[in-house]
C-alpha cells in the first residue's frame, strides 16, 4: 500500500492505450458538448479542426480511464482529487487517434489542516500516437498518511 510518506517527488510514469473511435466521439459529444465540430463532418470541416474532433471534456474523459486502469494496478491509500489546475488542451484529438499517458509528480507537503492526509501535485500529459501533447493539466491528489504527527 503507498502512503504519503512513500511518494517520490520526479517519479514519472507512462501508461495506457486509449483508441479513439468516431461513435464514441459523436456520443459523448451528442450527451454532453453538442457543438457541430464534435458531431458533423460537413459543419467541422468548415473550422479550423478540418474535420470531427473530440469534445476537449472527452479528451479529459479519456484521460481519466486510463489513470484509473493504471491506479488499480497499485494498491494506494488514495483520497481523491480537490481538482486539476492550468487544464490545456494542446491539439486536436480525432477519430482514429490512440492516446496514452505520462505522469510526473513534482510537490507533495502535508494538510497543514488534516494531519492524516498529505496533498500531492502530478504533472499529466496526454499524448497521441505521433508523440504530440494533445492535453496537459496538473492534477491535486490527496492521500493518506502512515504516521499522522509523523515527518516526510
Amino acid at each position: 500500500m503507498q502512503f504519503y510518506e512513500d511518494i517520490e517527488i520526479g517519479k514519472r510514469r507512462s501508461f495506457g492505450r486509449y483508441e479513439v473511435t468516431r461513435e464514441e466521439v459523436i456520443e459523448f459529444a451528442s450527451k454532453y458538448d453538442p457543438q457541430p465540430f464534435h458531431l458533423d463532418d460537413e459543419a467541422a470541416a468548415q473550422t479550423h479542426f478540418g474535420r470531427l474532433s473530440a469534445s476537449g471534456w472527452h479528451t479529459c474523459s479519456m484521460t481519466m480511464a486510463m489513470m484509473v486502469e493504471n491506479m488499480a494496478k497499485e494498491k494506494s491509500a488514495g483520497l481523491g482529487s480537490p481538482g486539476v489546475d492550468n487544464l490545456r488542451w494542446k491539439k486536436p484529438v480525432y477519430p482514429g487517434d490512440t492516446l496514452r499517458c505520462e505522469t510526473e509528480i513534482f510537490e507533495k507537503r502535508r494538510s497543514a489542516s488534516r494531519p492524516e492526509m498529505g496533498i500531492f501535485k502530478t504533472r499529466i500529459r496526454t499524448f497521441n500516437q505521433h508523440d504530440e501533447i494533445v492535453l496537459e493539466m496538473q492534477s491535486n491528489g490527496l492521500i493518506r498518511t502512515r504516521h499522522p504527527q509523523g515527518t516526510d
